[in-house]
């Protein structure tokens, strides 16, 4: 199951990197949320996926039972949320200003300084 999400993974990665490299703003704002979510699942399935018990450590016991998945990487993950969700915001603020100064989403227009106008 590891092979096929890692090949989903590669896949989120290519078409991001794609995106990216396009000259229209939203394109490359969708390329970034494609890399930001192929990174998720990337720890996702490095943290193993088992369909096992919750982490949770019985009172009294010292470690979680036997076949319990692994909390570490749903921590990354719900952090790794949090902050890539602050960098979308970030990204659409920032293109937006760039729109509203050049008057265009094409990123071969937003080339050119104050200097040359």
């Amino acid at each position: 199951m590891e092979i096929l999400w890692s090949l989903v993974v590669g896949v989120f990665v290519t078409a991001g990197v794609y995106l990216m490299l396009e000259r229209h703003i939203i394109r490359i704002l969708l390329g970034l949320i494609l890399i930001s979510n192929a990174v998720n699942l990337a720890i996702f399935t490095a943290g193993r996926l088992t369909p096992g018990n919750p982490p949770l450590i019985v009172l009294g016991s010292v470690l979680p039972p036997d076949g319990a998945a692994d909390p570490l990487p749903q921590a990354l993950i719900l952090t790794a949320i949090v902050i890539g969700f602050g960098l979308l915001v970030f990204a659409l603020m920032l293109l937006y200003r760039a729109y509203i100064e050049t008057g265009s989403a094409d990123i071969d227009a937003m080339q050119h300084s104050e200097e040359d106008q």
